[in-house]
């Protein structure tokens, strides 16, 4: 029998209808699935996705975690809140927690609930406080055995705002260390990976801010100060009249790498206000600086500080710790100067202006300078030796003096005395006479002693002790002067051969005269004499 034509077509619509129901049959399974997972993770997304917090933050902090409020909506998605979340060290828990936040949110798509690890976009954090325990209690804290538990939450970026950084201390009397951010952005939180931040801070003192980026991490659970960090910063608007005894605008650049208990410094610095109070006088002061950071307790080891200021240029080594039982730091240096200027010196140091004298300085010190509220030249210890070369007083009666001793020491009594002529002008021909000093001195509580002092002028050397008050208002020395000319010379005129007789008895160790001496009153009115 013959075939229909039309049969095939018949059959070919009906495949396909069969299979346009099979599509709709498979779609409508997929809603009716997603709708079972939505009403699913609406029920169910909030106790999962707390646990999930929980977990993440346990495995990776090795702590105890209290999550108080924790809310969770899914109409636009996962949207989260909560509140009052602190994370205790499982390996001492006496401590108190290292971390808490008083508030955080985050969003996710709904369906990542499903998904290990859960991927998260961005954490806001407000609130966050980090402790970190005493350096005595880190170190007798056990070491954790390393976990290798799956995270289940990775995050992409973690904002903050009002977070404090506190560094605790076991010293009953020490106040703890604690640094102010008023932002710091997190991002790159991964498993056991190192967290790139960007941070603006401010730094207690002294008082200004700091702007930092670099890499934080990964976080050491069990010795935080081992934890890794390294970027660069600016510290800017730092008002060091927060310090006592100082004062100034400072700003700072530099870099830094390390572990949180030894972190590297390389910057430099610029005060073009500094002062110290005791002159109140301000010169622009620079500093190129290498040195160690304890960042768990503030602790600085310089390995050396550069500063420049007029035309002085001084190397510094030495250490700046916090003080055991008052707040503020103590201060040892070693201090350098191979070329300077006295004056510098004596402008940054001494209030009398101007400087009593200039010339060509090198020193080597001893420096300390202990914490507490009193001015720095009443604390300021100083113990070294000293040379300066060239010195010329910038006190005019001063500098007479010194002129005419150095003309009557060679003999030229006449001239000495014309330098006494009532308009007190100084002669064609003559010069102001240039000194040259070294000595051994210790400075404490605002006196200068100097235990050993070696004066030469053309003609004479002068050998003192004494003591010179930094306000500039007390000489005290006496000493013995070494001259040229024999005594009689020394007086010159009609008097002087009346004392022809006299010059053997003053005559000693090879001196034509050698006396004692002494030297008393103020930078401004001083009194030159024989000390009989």
């Amino acid at each position: 029998m013959e075939q229909e034509p039309n049969v095939p077509k018949r059959r070919n619509s009906h495949r396909r209808r069969n299979i346009v129901l099979v599509i709709f049959a498979f779609v409508v399974g997929l809603l009716i699935a997603g709708l079972i997972a939505a009403q699913y993770a609406i029920h169910h997304a909030e106790p999962m996705l707390r646990a999930r917090v929980i977990q993440t933050l346990s495995q990776r902090f090795n702590s105890q975690v209290q999550l108080g409020e924790f809310d969770v909506s899914v109409l636009h998605g996962l949207d989260v809140e909560g509140k009052n979340l602190s994370l205790r060290s499982n390996l001492d828990p006496s401590l108190p927690p290292q971390i808490q936040v008083g508030q955080f949110s985050f969003h996710a798509p709904l369906l990542d609930i499903f998904q290990s690890p859960m991927h998260i976009g961005l954490v806001e954090l407000h609130g966050l406080q980090i402790m970190i325990p005493p350096k005595g209690q880190r170190s007798a804290m056990p070491k954790s055995k390393k976990s290798h538990g799956k995270i289940s939450i990775l995050i992409d970026k973690i904002i903050c705002d009002e977070t404090m950084l506190t560094i605790m201390t076991d010293k009953p009397n020490k106040i703890p260390l604690q640094f102010q951010i008023h932002s710091l952005t997190l991002t790159r939180v991964g498993n056991n990976k190192p967290m790139h931040f960007v941070a603006q801070l401010v730094n207690p003192k002294p008082l200004g801010d700091i702007a930092s980026s670099g890499n934080f991490g990964p976080w050491n659970a069990d010795q935080p100060s081992d934890t890794p960090v390294n970027g660069s910063y600016s510290f800017t608007h730092a008002d060091l009249s927060t310090t006592h005894g100082i004062t100034g605008m400072l700003s700072s650049q530099g870099r830094y790498s390390g572990q949180l208990d030894t972190i590297t410094v390389d910057g430099t610095t610029d005060t073009p206000d500094f002062s110290v109070d005791v002159s109140g006088h301000k010169v622009d002061l620079t500093t190129q600086f290498h040195a160690i950071v304890n960042g768990t307790n503030g602790n600085t080891y310089l390995q050396p500080v550069k500063a420049h200021f007029l035309h002085t240029d001084i190397t510094a080594t030495g250490d700046v710790v916090r003080a055991q039982n008052q707040p503020g730091h103590d201060i040892h240096l070693e201090v350098t100067i191979h070329k300077g200027r006295i004056e510098d010196l004596l402008e940054l140091g001494v209030k009398t202006s101007p400087p009593v004298m200039t010339g060509n300085v090198q020193l080597k010190t001893e420096f300390h300078l202990p914490p507490g509220t009193q001015p720095v030249n009443q604390k300021l210890k100083l113990n070294g030796t000293f040379a300066v070369q060239n010195i010329s007083f910038t006190n005019d009666k001063v500098q007479k003096k010194m002129d005419q001793l150095s003309l009557r020491s060679r003999g030229k009594a006449a001239e000495a005395k014309d330098m006494d002529n009532e308009n007190g002008v100084q002669l064609p021909g003559q010069q102001d006479v240039q000194a040259n000093m070294h000595g051994v001195f210790d400075l404490g509580s605002g006196k200068l002693n100097l235990p050993q002092l070696v004066c030469t002028i053309p003609g004479a050397e002068i050998r003192l002790a004494g003591e010179y008050t930094l306000d500039g208002r007390v000489f005290n020395f006496t000493g013995r002067a070494r001259m040229q000319a024999s005594v009689s010379s020394i007086v010159g005129g009609w008097k002087g051969k009346l004392l022809t007789p006299l010059n053997p008895f003053f005559s000693k160790n090879g001196a034509g005269t050698d006396v004692p001496i002494k030297i008393t009153g103020t930078n401004t009115s001083p009194h030159f004499g024989l000390n009989y």
